[in-house]
This record gives C-alpha cells, structure tokens and sequence, in this order.
C-alpha cells in the first residue's frame, strides 16, 4: 500500500509535463537533466528514509528541518513543502484538462480542470477518501497503461528520431530542463508524511522507498524513450496549434494508431487513473499541510479546524482550492510546475543539511535505518539539488522571486500573527 502511495503522487507525472523539458533541452538536455536528478532521488530517497525513520512525524520535512535548525527553519522549510503540495495539484488539474479535451474536443479544457478540483475537494470534504486500497488498485492500472503505452511504442521505436535536433540550445538546456525532468518524481517524499500511520515505519517506510524508486526510475526511462523514439521530440511537443501539449502520450500513440481506434482511446481514457491517483493524493497531502500548519499557529487558526459532522479539514481544503484555481486561469503548465518545484528542491536541500546537522548535534538518536554510504549521499543530493537550485533560479526570475515573495511575505506574516498551537 505505501509502494502504492508513493507511485501514486508521482505517475501522473510519467503522463504530461515531462514533455516540456523536451523544448527546453531536446532529448540530449532532457535526458541528461534526468539522469542527474535520477541519481539525485536515488540518493535523496535513502537520506529522507533515515529521517522519516527516526522521527515519524506527519509534518515531514517541516519537522526534521525544526528539529535540526529550529523554529524558523522549519516555518520556511514547512512552506517550501506546502508550496509544492498545493501547486502540484493545479498542474495535475490542466494534464486532466488535456485529456479529457481529446476526448470531448468542443469543450474548453479549464471547465475539466475547474469540475475535477470541485469534484475532488467536496469528496475530501465529505471523507470520503479514497483509501489506501483504491489507490494501490488505480496506481496498478496507471503503470499497466504505462508499460501498455511502452509495448505498443517500442516495436515502433528508431534511435535515429533521438538524433532529430537532439540538443538545440546546448548546455544551456540541460539546467533549463532541470524542472521538468524533478516532474518526472515530484511528490514521492509524500510517503514521510504517513509515517505516523505506517505499520513498523522503521522498516516499511525504507522498503517503500526503495520500491518506489525502482519503479519510476524504470517508467520514466520507459516513457522517455517510446514517446520521442517514434517520431521525435517535437511530435510529442507541439499541437497542431504550434503550443507546448499537455497530452504526450497519445501525441506519440496517435502516430502509429492515427487519432482513434480502440488502442488509442483506452490510453487517453486508462490514463486518467494516473491523473486520479497523483491529484488527489496530493490534494490531500495539501490539505493535511495546511490544516496542520492552520493548527500550528504558522497559517490562520480556522485552517486548523474540522468539520463538525464530517470531521475534516474543510476549510484547509477549499482554501487551497482557491489557490489552485486562480493558478489554473493562468494555463501556464510549466510555470505553475516550476513554482512547485521550487518548493520541492528547498525541501530537498534542507532535508539534507537537517539530516548532517542531526547526525551531528544528536548521534545518539535512535536510528532504525541508517543512510549507506554517509555522508556520501547526502552530500551528493545536496550538491545536486543546490544546483538545481540556482539553475532554477537563474532560467526562471520572475517565478523565482514569486516564490521567494510567497517565503518571506509569509514569514512576516507568521511573526506578526503567530498564535500558540492547539493541542
């Protein structure tokens, strides 16, 4: 069920969004960006373990970062986590637009997007979660579209369509990538925050991550390599409008099946199981952030409260909700993608230097799983996710001194109007 979890948050990401790293970096940029994030996860992942471990707090990254450096750094860290936990969903939201558009093209996509949060939030609110179960059983079905998608593609596949402007803007595109090949794994750390309701969390959360891993590394090659090997990067790039595509898949699909038959509206149709697992996933990994830094003190109170009959975080939820829907009338996937991986590579980079400060101030904390090869791999993810970072940072400024604006204004906020903490 973890292993389920965890690939659920990410997959909708092997589906759309990726693709946009492909007109940033062609296939060489994009490729290499990922190979270095890859490893960057691999490594991430086993540090990440040994904190989850060690303290199996719900709040994540939020309490290892405040543990580590105190309260401060872990308001920040805590809403670096929250900023990619709410725009995650938004971008999911316009990847379920496109889709559904292919099927019912007479209907503007944002109606889709704008129907599937209200859809999803007023289930969360009414509690009727999808469990643990369901999303193993929809994550099932999403990777065997997947590896459908790769069977039907790969026999189709001619490494000379690599090579169709395999890297048009150089070095460059390989750090402008860099977004876009993290969407490939974004939202796997989720699994941190249900350690508290993890059977034996010592042992099962590590084993889920590895899982985890394992399987996406194996997708994302998979998917990388069938949808640009049968006709190019720039077929699964660009509409027929000339604009960056939210639906890669069955842009590839479409050029051995044409756009119909049975194979190619089952992938279209099958593929929003994916869509389904990582958006409400992560809408309730959102929600569970804002309620718990409502109930905190760190956001307004009334985000920390439930519903009195239904026993949810009603308010937490429609305020994201909010927030999500204004991102949506932007209908900037890649923008709104970058702006929550902001989030998550701040996550990243903490959760490292929280992981080395602890070894450091508590060496006698007990530690069920430890990081192998420390401080190797630890350091390995910091140095490469602080690269990221910058190169974030320096292809994306105006997002990055939004996101940046979103920390500090924040922050002064919580210092004028922190209230103490509900029990």
């Amino acid at each position: 069920m973890l292993w389920g979890l965890g690939v659920g948050y990410v997959i909708s990401g092997m589906y759309f969004g990726w693709n946009i790293g492909l007109d940033k970096g062609g296939t060489i940029g994009l490729g290499i960006a990922t190979l270095f994030i890859l490893i960057m996860y691999i490594t991430f992942s086993f540090s990440y373990s040994e904190l989850a471990c060690a303290i199996p707090k719900a709040g994540g990254a939020f309490d290892y970062a405040k543990r580590a450096f105190g309260n401060d750094t872990g308001f920040f860290v805590g809403m670096a986590q929250w900023i990619e936990f709410v725009f995650a969903p938004p971008a999911i939201a316009l990847g379920i637009a496109a889709y559904f558009h292919l099927l019912m093209p007479g209907i503007d996509k944002i109606y889709f997007a704008i129907i599937a949060y209200f859809i999803f939030t007023g289930i969360n609110i009414l509690g009727v979660k999808i469990s643990a179960t369901f999303e193993l059983i929809i994550t099932l079905v999403a990777v065997a579209e997947l590896s459908l998608f790769a069977g039907l593609t790969l026999p189709h596949f001619d490494a000379e369509n690599l090579k169709i402007n395999p890297f048009p803007h150089g070095v460059e595109g390989i750090f402008a990538a860099i977004p876009f090949a993290i969407w490939f794994f974004l939202g796997m750390e989720g699994l941190a925050n249900v350690a508290e309701e993890t059977i034996n969390p010592q042992k099962n959360i590590t084993k889920a991550f590895t899982y985890c891993m394992a399987t996406l590394g194996v997708l994302a090659g998979m998917t990388f390599l069938s949808a640009t090997g049968v006709g190019g990067w720039e077929k699964v790039v660009y509409g027929p409008d000339g604009k960056v595509s939210d639906s890669p898949l069955p842009m590839a699909l479409g050029q051995i099946t044409g756009n119909g038959g049975f194979y190619y509206h089952m992938l279209v149709s099958v593929g929003l199981f994916g869509f389904i697992a990582s958006f409400n996933g992560l809408l309730l990994a959102a929600g569970r952030a804002t309620y718990e830094f409502g109930k905190s003190g760190h956001f307004p109170k009334v985000l920390g409260s439930i519903h009195p009959k239904f026993h949810t975080p009603h308010y937490a939820l429609v305020f994201n909700m909010l927030i999500g829907l204004a991102a949506l009338f932007t209908k900037r996937t890649d923008d709104i993608i970058t702006l929550s991986v902001f989030g998550a590579i701040t996550l990243y980079m903490f959760s490292c230097l929280s992981l080395l400060r602890l070894r450091k101030t508590e060496p006698n904390m007990e530690r069920p799983f430890k990081v192998p090869f420390y401080p190797v791999f630890p350091v390995i993810a910091l140095v490469i996710s602080t690269v990221a970072m910058g190169a974030m940072i320096y292809f994306n400024l105006i997002l990055a001194g939004i996101y940046f604006g979103l920390l500090l204004v924040a922050y002064v906020a919580y210092k004028l109007l922190h209230t103490p903490a509900t029990n």
